[in-house]
């Protein structure tokens, strides 16, 4: 039985298998108290601590996706590149951000899957398409911006 009087808790869902942010995510969850989950398809280091926890799913298509949808909330936070997982995740009412710190929402989300679907098709008509680009100094500071603004906002909300 829970015990209502206890907020629930934040926690934060890392798709991993391309997460250049990973070090980021383990600080800010560790100086805000948060649980991890790490979510990959292959063995990956992480830091130990209890809160942190490496899960393993097998290599089928879609399965850690699957893990992070089937257990993610409204109070969670869930990092992913992923356009279609990010959907998923929002249409849950999860915070979602991507790892260079652009927030998922309901209003973004129709522009994302179109861009996504526009170089899939170009890449299927055999243009040559450039992957993401590394990350900058930039780009880590606004993601850890955007993760450190998502956790104060599920905090006071769950207050």
């Amino acid at each position: 039985m829970e015990d209502s009087t206890q907020p629930a808790a934040i926690r934060i869902f890392v798709d991993a298998d391309a997460c250049p942010v990973k070090p980021e995510i383990y600080k800010v969850a560790e100086r805000y108290g948060l649980k991890v989950f790490v979510v990959a398809n292959s063995f990956m280091n992480v830091p130990r601590s209890n809160m942190i926890e490496r899960v393993i799913v097998s290599e089928c298509p879609d399965v850690a996706d699957g893990w992070i949808v089937e257990r993610a909330t409204e109070n969670d936070i869930v990092i992913t590149a992923d356009i279609p997982l990010a959907g998923r995740c929002v249409k849950k009412g999860s915070s979602v951000l991507s790892p260079t710190g652009k927030p998922f929402d309901d209003n973004s989300m129709g522009m994302a899957l179109a861009t996504r679907d526009l170089m899939t098709d170009l890449r299927s008509a055999g243009a040559t398409t450039r992957g993401p680009a590394p990350l900058s100094r930039q780009d880590i500071s606004r993601f850890l911006s955007a993760l450190d603004l998502a956790v104060t906002r599920l905090q006071r909300k769950l207050k």
